[in-house]
Order: C-alpha cells, then structure tokens, then sequence
C-alpha cells in the first residue's frame, strides 16, 4: 500500500472555535451541524486507519485571533502526547503592522512549519473569508509575508482563480519561501467556463517555482466525494504543476461531512492510479516530506 502524509487535517476542540460555538454563519462546505463538537486526535486516527497515512500536517482552524500561540501549543502538546501530528501550519494575522512578535512565540514550538491567514474572497458572499478581493497583495500583506524568510517558514496561501493574479505577485516577489495553494485553487463548480477559469488561475501561479498545491478538499463545493471530479483536479493539476509540486491532503473532518476517510483515500488513489510509481509518490508523500519536512 502507498505510503502517505496527509498534508491537511484538522482537530479541535469545540470551545476554542468560535464558528462552531456561535450561530450558525454560512461556510462555504455547507450546513456542518455533525462536526460542531470536539474533533480530538483520537478519532482523527481512528477515521485513517487502514488508508496508509503514516504522517500528518495540522492546519490552523481559525481560533479566536489572540489564541494564535494557544492553538499551536495545544497542538504541540497534542503531538508530545501521542505522536501525531508531525508538522503544524499556524496561524499569524498577516495584516497587523509587524507580525514578527507572533512569529518569535509561535518558533518556541518544535512542530512549527508553516503559518496560514486565509485570503480567498469571492463574488458569492458565502464563500469570502478575506476583507477585500486583493489583500492578497495589501502592503501589509506583502511586509509581513516577506518576514517569513528568516523564521524558514512556509505560507499557505488561499486563493479563488480570479485572485490568482495578485497571488503571483506575492508568492513571485518571495521566491526564498514556499507557498502552498490550498485545495489546488478551490475549483467551485464544473462548467466549462469555471474549469477554464480555474485551470488559467493555476497556470498563472504555476510561473511561480516556490508554489505547491494541496489535493485536498476537493468536495468542499460539491458536498460530495466525487471520484470524477477528483481525477479531473488530478489530471489538470498534473499537468500544470507537475506532480513533484502537488501533495494529497484529507481536510478531514470537513469532508466528513459527506463521506468517510476510505472512501476518499480511494478516490484519490484511483485518480492517480495511471501515474508512475514515482509520480504517484510524490502526490501521496515526497512533496509534503520536501516542503512541510514533517517529525
């Protein structure tokens, strides 16, 4: 069986996260009653038995933005208790005047690979998260993402296609740092016009060496594990970045939402199942070992 790292995961606990204590607001995954509760590492593990993961990357999950450092120390601990995770991607408000304060707290962390501020915006008011289409390229953006460089630190970068543009430009004028695009560019839909939208936003960002993309979270507009558009994702994101430039990623459990950890490992096997052993390798392990450099 291919070995894999899931390079996007996530646990936590109902109490620290304000979207699930609060009301009800529209996420862009749909209604998520069944998973506003606890998510420990426990049933993360059991969810991926049997489906090869050997190691794993946690991915902030939007605490409250003063618990950036709590949210990576629980995570440490978590990791110091039972093994897993291997490698964590926090959270630092990239927009405030000088993140490095954050930064030097969240490096007293061993675990520490990565941070992520989530940028994408959208026409679809559901689907924004950022507080304007270009923040991406906000100069405090841009300062704050250039200090990455002397911490060793990768971003990930959360993009829809028509910001991809801007996404160049920040990811271009830091080629020192890595930049991983979140599910490969959140495709949205599968008419012709958006596939082709999407697949110029990844060639745009493609110009770029320093960026990588996350296979993963590829129902979160469907609702849905669909094998289809999963190995539609893969092939065109193939062949645009190359498989030594793409790593799988589970983006459990908001995908367990609508499916389960086999089902979808199953999904994404069959999608490279036309690969070579070493390009299937790579999507599955050697490019989040390269790029997150997991315990």
């Amino acid at each position: 069986m291919q070995k894999i790292i899931d390079s996007h995961f996530h646990i936590w606990r109902q109490q620290d996260q304000p979207w699930l204590v609060g009301p009800m607001v529209p996420r862009i995954f749909g209604a998520y009653e069944p998973i506003r509760r606890d998510y420990p590492i426990e049933e993360y593990l059991a969810d991926r038995q049997g489906s090869g993961v050997q190691k794993s990357v946690y991915v902030q999950t939007n605490w409250a933005k003063e618990d950036f450092e709590k949210e990576v120390a629980w995570l440490q601990q978590t990791a110091d208790r039972t093994g897993w995770p291997h490698a964590i991607v926090g959270f630092a408000d990239m927009s405030v005047d000088d993140v490095r304060p954050q930064l030097d707290r969240l490096m007293n962390y061993p675990l520490l690979r990565g941070v992520r501020m989530q940028l994408h915006w959208h026409e679809t008011p559901a689907f924004r998260f950022a507080v304007s289409a270009d923040q991406v390229i906000d100069p405090h953006v841009r300062r704050n993402v250039a200090r990455l460089k002397a911490y060793g630190l990768s971003f990930d970068l959360q993009l829809f296609p028509a910001q991809m543009k801007d996404g160049l430009q920040l990811v271009g004028e830091n080629p020192e740092t890595s930049f991983i695009l979140t599910h490969c560019g959140m495709l949205t839909a599968t008419d012709e016009a958006t596939i082709e939208a999407w697949k110029d936003g990844l060639r745009t960002l493609a110009a770029a060496p320093n960026l990588y993309a996350k296979l993963s979270g590829l129902g979160t507009f469907a609702h849905a594990n669909d094998p289809e558009l999963i190995a539609l994702i893969h092939h065109a994101a193939i062949g645009i970045l190359g498989s030594e430039r793409l790593m799988f990623g589970s983006n459990f459990p908001i995908e367990k939402l609508w499916t389960d950890f086999a089902a979808l490992v199953s999904a994404h096997r069959a999608a490279a199942a036309n690969l070579s052993a070493e390009d299937q390798a790579n999507v599955f392990w050697n490019t989040a070992e390269r790029v997150y450099r997991p315990a």
